[in-house]
């Protein structure tokens, strides 16, 4: 199994992840960063959901629950 290509790096005390990390490219992105990048098609198996009204990166889902978001 190879490494999760983004983790979560800071959530709400109510368990929303605010903060992510690319670790191919090292990259720190907000929620909103992240959001445009996988609208705009930088990120294969994410995608985005509105979630109480707020666009949240999600993970595509598969078998595995080893490369969820979180």
């Amino acid at each position: 199994m190879g490494r999760k290509r983004v983790t979560v790096t800071t959530e709400t005390d109510t368990g929303r992840n605010t903060r992510f990390h690319d670790n191919v490219t090292g990259a720190d992105m907000s929620r909103a960063q992240f959001v445009r990048e996988i609208e705009r098609g930088a990120y294969e198996n994410y995608h985005v959901r509105e979630i109480n009204g707020v666009k949240t990166p999600c993970s595509d889902p598969d078998k595995s629950k080893n490369n969820n978001l979180g």
